[in-house]
C-alpha cells in the first residue's frame, strides 16, 4: 500500500484526489489544501472542494495559511508517507518537505512549455494544435523539476476553455496513478530551459479586446477567457457568444457588415468575427439582435 499526502485546491485537484481515493493500493493519509475563502456577494465562508471530498472519505485535511512556517513544516514531517502529490495547490513547497518523500506534481502542459499559473488558457491564446499532462519531481524552482512522464492530447479549434480543462482534469487524473504504480521503473528526464515559455495568473484585465486585432486573436481569447473574466470591449460590452467568420468580408475596424437572423458580423484588423449574445454594463445577457435593434445599429454601423 502506498502512503500518499495530497496538496491541492480546486476542481483539477478534486479529480485527481478523486482517483487516487478509489485505487486500491494506494492510501491518502492526509491533504493539505487551502483555506476557507468567502463566496458570492454574500461572502459565505466556503471550504475547497478538495477538503469536502476528504472529510466524507475521513481523510485528515489541513489549511495552513503559510506551508513555510516552522510548526507546519514540523507538522508534515511527522507524517509517514510514501509519495507527496501536488496539484495547484497554491503554495510553494519548502525543502524540508521536498526532501521528505518524492514530491509529485501534475501540470497542465506539456513542460517546460508554459510554467506558471494558466497553461490551459495560454494553450487557447496561442492556438495550440496540442496539450498535455506533465508529471514531474518538484524542486524549488517553478515548474522546472524532472519531468516522469507526459501524456498529450489534441485541441479541437473550436475548443472552450471548460472542455479542456476537463479532459486535462481526467487525463492528470489517470496519469497521477500511473506514475505512483510504475514509479521505481521511470526515469527522470531533465527539462530542457532553454524551450521554457512562462504564463502569468489572468486577470479581469486580460479580457479586454479591440476589433484592431486579428480575428483568430479574438476568438482565441473569447475560448481562453470563458467564462472568467469574459472578454469585453472598452465600452464596458460583453461579448457572451461568438466564432470566427468563414467568409471573407470588408469593411473598416469594429464595423458591422452583415446582419443574419441570430447573429452580426463585425470585421477587425484582419478577418471577422460571428456575435451571437453579448451583455450591456449592469444588464442581463441577450441576443445581440435585440442588442443592435435596441441601439438602433444598422449595417455599417461601427460596435463600441
Amino acid at each position: 500500500m502506498k502512503k500518499v499526502i495530497f496538496m491541492g485546491t480546486p476542481t483539477y485537484a478534486d479529480a485527481i484526489l478523486a482517483k487516487l481515493i478509489d485505487t486500491d493500493d494506494i492510501e491518502v493519509v492526509a491533504v493539505y489544501t487551502q483555506p476557507d475563502k468567502p463566496v458570492g456577494r454574500k461572502k459565505v465562508l466556503t471550504p475547497p472542494v478538495v477538503k469536502v471530498r476528504a472529510l466524507e472519505c475521513n481523510i485528515p485535511v489541513y489549511q495552513p495559511i503559510k506551508l513555510r512556517e516552522e510548526s507546519v513544516v514540523s507538522e508534515i514531517l511527522e507524517i509517514e508517507c510514501d509519495y507527496i502529490v501536488v496539484a495547484a495547490y497554491g503554495q510553494i513547497l519548502p525543502k524540508p518537505i521536498l526532501d521528505h518523500a518524492p514530491c509529485i506534481n501534475l501540470h497542465a502542459s506539456i513542460l517546460p512549455q508554459y510554467r506558471g499559473a494558466s497553461p490551459i488558457q495560454q494553450t487557447l491564446l496561442n492556438g495550440d494544435k496540442q496539450t498535455g499532462v506533465t508529471a514531474m519531481l518538484m524542486e524549488e524552482g517553478l515548474d522546472t523539476g524532472d519531468i516522469l512522464k507526459i501524456e498529450i492530447i489534441d485541441v479541437d479549434e473550436d475548443e472552450m476553455l471548460e472542455g479542456l480543462f476537463d479532459k486535462l482534469t481526467q487525463l492528470a487524473a489517470e496519469l497521477t496513478v500511473d506514475v505512483l504504480e510504475n514509479f521505481t521503473s521511470l526515469t527522470p528526464q531533465k527539462q530542457d530551459d532553454t524551450k521554457a515559455s512562462y504564463c502569468k495568473k489572468i486577470t479581469k484585465a486580460d479580457g479586454l479586446i479591440s476589433f484592431d486585432a486579428n480575428a483568430r486573436e479574438i476568438y482565441n481569447k473569447y475560448r481562453a477567457f470563458t467564462p472568467w473574466p469574459g472578454i469585453y470591449l472598452e465600452s464596458g460590452l460583453k461579448i457572451k457568444s461568438m466564432k470566427r467568420s468563414k467568409q471573407s468580408f470588408h469593411g473598416k475596424v469594429g464595423e458591422i457588415v452583415a446582419i443574419e437572423k441570430e447573429f452580426i458580423v463585425v470585421t477587425c484588423k484582419e478577418g471577422s468575427v460571428e456575435i451571437f449574445n453579448v451583455q450591456p454594463q449592469s444588464k442581463k445577457e441577450m441576443s445581440v439582435i435585440s442588442y443592435i435593434n435596441g441601439k438602433r445599429l444598422q449595417i455599417a454601423d461601427t460596435l463600441l
